[in-house]
């Protein structure tokens, strides 16, 4: 039995044997500070960008749902009756339908081709935060199709040349609008995944003006907002059978996306890719541990003469096993310990090159070490028993 005291002896004789190697020590416990390096730093990475794509779909909040309407042959997309029947439904606050298109702009002589027209309406504003500056639509607006607009900082780098937004008038499709507020970032889920770099901008106007523009007679996009506490999944049953009563049963007529849900599947997304991640990392730790494994092989072939000595002095195989076995863990926690380091520093600049937020994973570290442990312990082993093993009379005489 070891106890604290040869322990400590036998864990001083492993730094003691380490040190004297230092050059094949490091390269031992490369492979152990890359695998667990990579396990902290990929999991972390997943995580922060998972997080902050969660993040959004909170911000969004997980009473939204994003109606999409594709129509039949009968019927293209909701008249206003519908959009009524769908406000009406119990449990939903309001309903914001929305319609874009790409048209033209002039300002200042110039005509700018590449103009996103998003048309929105009064609740959309109430329920998204994303006026920077002025005002967004009210519903005087919407009810007399007022020539107002909100533009985004695109449209006033590129078509106002960054010149004070609020008052301006600009030619947007053939009407001359007057810019009463500036667009920050958005938090709907309709813009989310939409490109808008190649764009000059993009304008809010109110949506019939912009269903006239594209010379859309019915509305075929809409976010549907929930009376905070609604039960959800009730509110959106009662929405896509509101739906199928509209299309006459067919339901591949529209889709329905809940907001909840798509946090729900991120996160379970997000579970399979750490398991995922974490277990193609773990090959560089078994790599590392075939590392540790040799270089054990190779010390007790160099050794074979003191572990001699100490056995015929009567040093019992019980500790000279335990001797290698803890010189094998402390190869592993050691390049576990730098590898959770260097694997943490390299998660940090990953997420401030992604913008992403950066948590420290305690599960990732856990996971990163424990193994480097069991790395130590399984791929010390073999070699600890081996010199245990050793007949004192043949280690004596080997040369």
């Amino acid at each position: 039995m070891l106890n604290f005291g040869m322990f400590r002896q036998s864990f001083a004789m492993s730094l003691q044997n380490i040190r004297a190697n230092k050059l094949r020590s490091f390269l031992t416990m490369l492979g152990i500070v890359i695998g667990v390096a990579s396990v902290i730093a990929l999991i972390t990475i997943v995580g922060g960008v998972t997080d902050s794509i969660m993040g959004t779909f909170g911000d969004m909040g997980a009473g939204t749902l994003t109606v999409n309407v594709y129509g039949t042959g009968m019927k293209s997309g909701l008249s206003d009756s519908d959009l009524q029947t769908l406000a009406a439904i119990d449990g939903v606050d309001g309903i914001a339908p929305s319609s874009s298109l790409t048209t033209t702009a002039a300002y200042g002589g110039k005509v700018y081709d590449k103009v996103m027209v998003d048309g929105q309406n009064a609740i959309f504003f109430v329920h998204n935060n994303i006026i920077a500056e002025g005002r967004g639509l009210t519903q005087a607006d919407i009810d007399g199709n007022s020539l107002v607009c909100i533009v985004d900082k695109t449209f006033m780098d590129k078509v106002l040349y960054g010149s004070r937004a609020i008052g301006q008038v600009v030619r947007i499709g053939g009407y001359d609008y007057t810019v009463v507020g500036v667009k920050g970032e958005s938090n709907s889920l309709s813009g989310m995944f939409t490109d808008t770099s190649s764009f000059d901008g993009t304008v809010i106007v109110p949506y019939r003006n912009a269903m006239r523009m594209s010379g859309q007679k019915d509305v075929t996009s809409l976010e549907l907002y929930m009376i905070e506490g609604a039960d959800a999944a009730a509110v959106e049953r009662r929405v896509r059978a509101a739906l199928s009563n509209i299309f006459n049963k067919a339901k591949s007529s529209y889709m329905v996306v809940n907001a909840k849900s798509l946090m729900d599947a991120m996160g379970q997304i997000k579970g399979m890719m750490s398991t995922m991640l974490g277990g193609i990392a773990s090959i560089a730790l078994l790599v590392g541990g075939i590392g540790i494994m040799n270089m054990m092989l190779v010390s007790v072939s160099e050794r074979t003469k003191e572990i001699g000595l100490r056995k015929a002095l009567g040093a019992e195989p019980n500790r000279i096993q335990a001797q290698f076995l803890i010189e094998s863990v402390v190869l592993s926690v050691l390049g576990g310990l730098i590898g959770v380091l260097f694997g943490e520093l390299i998660a940090l600049g990953a997420s401030a090159a992604l913008k992403t937020t950066f948590t420290i994973s305690y599960r990732a570290i856990a996971l990163g070490v424990g193994f480097s442990v069991a790395v130590g312990v399984i791929f010390g082993w073999a070699p600890a028993r081996r010199a245990s093993r050793l007949n004192p009379i043949d280690a004596l005489r080997a040369d």
